[in-house]
C-alpha cells in the first residue's frame, strides 16, 4: 500500500467517514467547501481550523476512558477500581444480557456506542444470498426483488440483535468513542484539544476505510 492509495478508495466510502466526523466534532461541510482539499494533510488542517472552540490541552482519550468507566460502574453495579483500559469487555459485558448492558451504558453516555454485530458467517450467508437475488431479478425479477427484500430485512435484524464484541478492551472502546463522539466524550465539551485532532482522524479513517495507518501520511492524495 503506497500513501497515495486513499484516492482509489470509493468516494462514498469517504462520505461516511466525513459524516461521522461532522458529527464527532459538531460540524457541518457545506456544498463545495471540500473541493479545494487534495491531501489527507490539508483535510486535517481544515477541520481542526473549522471547530469554532478554544483549545485545551486535556487529552480527551483519558477523559473518554473516565466517562466510559464511570457508566459501566453506575450502571453494572461494579466498583470502578476494576474497569481498568486493559479490562476485558467480554467479562465486563457477558453474553448473556449484553445488549441490555449495552443499552443501559449508552443510555448514561448519551450516544451510541455501535460494538455488537452478528457473527460474520450469518452476515456472510445473507450477503451471499442478497448478491444472489440481484442476479436473480434478471431471470425472473419477482422472485429476485423478494429475495432482496428478505435478504435486506434480514440483515437489518441481525444487527438489531447481534450479540459479537467489535472491540476486546475498555480502552479500545474509549478511543472508539474519542473518534466517533469527539465532543460528547470531554469533559468540557466547550472546548477541544486541537493537537490531537489530526491523530483521531487518522485512527477513524484508518478503522473505518481499512488502511494501513503507517501509509496514511499527511501527503496521501484525497483525489
Amino acid at each position: 500500500m503506497t500513501d497515495c492509495e486513499l484516492q482509489n478508495i470509493d468516494p462514498e466510502d469517504i462520505g461516511d467517514v466525513l459524516v461521522k466526523v461532522e458529527k464527532s466534532f459538531n460540524i457541518n461541510f457545506q456544498g463545495t467547501e471540500l473541493t479545494h482539499i487534495t491531501t489527507f494533510g490539508e483535510l486535517c488542517d481544515h477541520i481542526t481550523d473549522k471547530i469554532p472552540l478554544d483549545h485545551s490541552s486535556d487529552c480527551t482519550n483519558q477523559q473518554a476512558f473516565y466517562k466510559l468507566r464511570e457508566a459501566i460502574a453506575s450502571t453494572a453495579q461494579i466498583d470502578h477500581k476494576t474497569i481498568t483500559i486493559n479490562a476485558a469487555l467480554a467479562d465486563i459485558l457477558p453474553k448473556h444480557g449484553r445488549r441490555l448492558a449495552v443499552k443501559k451504558i449508552e443510555k448514561h453516555l448519551g450516544f451510541k456506542l455501535d460494538i455488537l454485530r452478528p457473527p460474520y458467517w450469518i452476515t456472510l450467508i445473507l450477503g451471499i444470498f442478497y448478491v444472489a437475488s440481484l442476479a436473480g431479478i434478471y431471470f425472473n425479477w419477482t422472485i429476485g426483488l423478494a429475495g432482496l427484500a428478505f435478504a435486506h430485512a434480514s440483515l437489518w435484524f441481525s444487527h438489531k440483535i447481534g450479540k459479537v464484541l467489535d472491540l476486546q478492551t475498555v480502552g479500545q472502546l474509549a478511543k472508539k468513542m474519542t473518534a466517533e463522539n469527539y465532543l460528547k466524550s470531554r469533559r468540557n465539551p466547550a472546548t477541544c484539544n486541537k493537537i490531537e485532532i489530526e491523530k483521531i482522524l487518522t485512527d477513524l479513517f484508518s478503522n473505518d476505510l481499512y488502511l494501513e495507518k503507517s501509509k496514511l501520511t499527511r501527503e496521501s492524495k484525497l483525489a
